[in-house]
């Protein structure tokens, strides 16, 4: 099973909501072991299981007990994505929600979102295939409002939620949840649930266009087939990571645990438009800065960690990917962190 992960856009409109409340962006990236250019990779997915981590860091950043809430308040909405253009050019929200949920992997690869009209009420089930992340209140908090300020502006603002119930529960703060979001909120339910009207299912769309909707609908099953071709680049890695102290991190070896000839692999690593070589530096560099940044491990032990086969090897290989050697760069990311700690 290859590792889940997000699309990079999520993070951007995160990232987006934190620089306008003003939040030190530096600290939470180097806390994180990326810098800031990372958020705007080219066809960035970011691991699912990483929202854990990445939301405890931006609440220790903020010192904000309410940081996901609060960030929702600010997100914009998710614009110039093919996902908004398959809801624009179907004749109604609610065509437009069937074909989106078709295609939701373009947003996430654990979305397992569901959609059902009962009476006079519609309902999204905004279901996460991790039962961690499920019970996320940052995320959740934060997520709802985005999909609620995207439903909003492609109805022209008419979208409004009737009701919202969360997984996740809350000690405090039950009613500000429910006056930030406008409607009624229950908490500890045994899903995430966006309820609204079913009658804003009939909203036209003035953009309705039927040609450019098929022209949507192949753009974005072109997209989902390229992510199928990229499962394998997370398989890849999810070897990679086991393999890494063994010191046997070869093409024939990954190919092995996969079950696969070796120049089956490679031909399937150049059809995601990358290489094993390529895989495996990415993955070392990647666990490289998060080890340097948020622990206190000795750069003998990064270099066992990362697989390599001496420290004079590792250092190479960290300042042509960093331009910084291991320990400038963990003074660099350990230092701004500590600043944040002591304040």
């Amino acid at each position: 099973m290859h590792e889940l992960r997000d699309a990079g856009v999520m993070l951007r409109l995160i990232y987006q909501a934190m620089k306008k409340k003003g939040v030190d962006t530096d600290a939470i990236f180097n806390r994180l072991g990326v810098d800031e250019a990372y958020v705007f990779t080219e066809q960035l997915r970011t691991p699912h299981n990483a929202q854990l981590y990445f939301w405890q860091v931006v609440e220790d950043v903020s010192g904000d007990p309410d940081i996901g809430l609060h960030l929702g308040q600010l997100i914009p909405a998710y614009k110039g994505q093919v996902l908004e253009y398959l809801f624009l050019s179907s004749p109604t929200f609610g065509e437009g929600l069937r074909r989106g949920l078709n295609y939701q992997r373009l947003l996430s690869d654990a979305a397992n979102t569901e959609f059902f009209v009962d009476g006079d009420e519609a309902c999204m089930v905004l279901d996460a295939a991790s039962e961690e992340v499920s019970r996320l209140r940052h995320f959740n908090e934060c997520f709802v409002q985005g999909v609620i300020t995207f439903f909003r502006s492609i109805t022209d603002e008419r979208f409004a939620p009737s009701r919202v119930e969360f997984v996740h529960d809350r000690e405090q703060g039950k009613e500000h949840v429910a006056q930030v979001l406008g409607c009624e909120v229950s908490f500890g339910s045994d899903e995430n649930r966006l309820y609204f009207p079913a009658a804003m299912l009939a909203h036209a769309s003035p953009h309705a266009e039927p040609e450019l909707l098929d022209l949507h609908e192949r753009f974005a099953s072109e997209q989902v087939a390229r992510l199928e071709k990229k499962d394998i680049v997370g398989q890849v890695e999810r070897i990679v990571a086991e393999l890494l102290d063994s010191g046997e991190v070869t093409l024939d070896a990954v190919a092995e645990r996969l079950g696969i000839k070796p120049r089956t692999l490679r031909t399937r690593l150049t059809e995601a438009e990358t290489s094993f070589n390529q895989v495996l530096a990415d993955f070392r560099y990647r666990l490289a800065r998060q080890l340097l940044a948020t622990t206190d491990e000795s750069i003998d032990e990064i270099v066992y960690l990362t697989g390599f086969s001496e420290p004079s090897t590792f250092y190479r290989a960290f300042k042509r990917w960093s331009g910084m050697t291991p320990i400038e760069y963990r003074k660099t990311a350990q230092g701004k962190d500590a600043v944040i700690d002591v304040m």
